[in-house]
């Protein structure tokens, strides 16, 4: 990407962080790790929660917004949620209300000069869950990123938010045989098969193939499960479905460290 710039900060079960660059501005999708854990990260990408203008929240599950309390106090950080999300988040009498909170409908846009940030609903069991794209026009040509985790199956939305994205973060969460072989209990398995729990590396295979024959040149798998998937085992259902295309960038997000959208360096898992 020439204009845009996106690192996986941090993602899995344990927090999820996404950080995205533009000429125009600086943001931040979920915060899902501790205030202190996100400015770590944004200082290895040689930035800081001071140079943060907005923050987008996918869904109000803590491995997306644990840090957002803390930020919001100290920094005051414009951060968008979609309406249900946060009234599902206040309804938590652990939470308190955020401050500089703006609320959307499931489908909204928020303008940064030539940056626009889109959001798409996504089938997940929360109050509501959106993911988005980031879209950088100068001089009559557009650049576009997109980002869709937590998603139990592809829908029709998700699909067209994201054709014509030249990168993208998406979802990776689980092997099949892995979960049905693994330690968790039946009921969160058929939770995480369902249409609104995660997608599995068979279907993100299946997706990335249609995005790469859309021009896609730049894939993140994300959200892996640490107990139900293996960064190897995603990577190569993925490179099986998309190796007749010679140019693609693919790597692996990293649950603690950052990841650069657009390298073909795998992390050190």
């Amino acid at each position: 990407m020439v204009n845009i710039t996106a690192y996986t900060l941090y993602s899995g079960s344990s927090g999820n962080c996404v950080y995205v660059k533009t000429p125009d501005t600086e943001i931040l999708f979920d915060a899902g790790v501790s205030a202190r854990a996100v400015e770590k990260g944004l200082n290895d990408v040689q930035s800081s929660l001071s140079h943060i203008q907005a923050i987008f929240v996918t869904h109000e599950h803590s491995d997306h917004i644990k840090g957002l309390e803390v930020i919001s106090k100290k920094h005051h950080i414009p951060t968008h949620m979609v309406t249900a999300s946060a009234r599902a988040l206040i309804r938590n009498p652990q939470a308190s209300l955020l401050n500089d909170l703006y609320l959307h409908p499931s489908v909204f846009s928020v303008k940064f000069g030539n940056t626009t940030v889109r959001s798409f609903p996504t089938p997940h069991d929360s109050a509501a869950s959106v993911g988005y794209t980031v879209e950088y026009e100068e001089n009559g040509k557009t650049e576009k990123f997109g980002l869709a985790t937590d998603i139990g199956h592809i829908t029709e939305d998700i699909a067209s938010s994201l054709i014509g994205s030249s990168a993208v973060v998406i979802e990776a969460n689980h092997d099949v045989n892995m979960l049905f072989a693994g330690p968790y209990p039946y009921h969160l398995k058929l939770r995480i098969l369902s249409e609104k729990g995660h997608l599995s590396n068979e279907d993100c295979a299946k997706f990335t193939k249609f995005l790469a024959e859309n021009g896609t040149k730049h894939f993140v798998l994300a959200h892996l499960s640490k107990e139900n998937n293996y960064a190897p085992i995603a990577e190569n259902a993925v490179r099986g479905a998309i190796s007749e295309f010679s140019e693609i960038r693919l790597a692996v997000a990293s649950p603690d460290k950052p990841v650069l959208v657009g390298s073909d360096q795998p992390p050190e898992l």
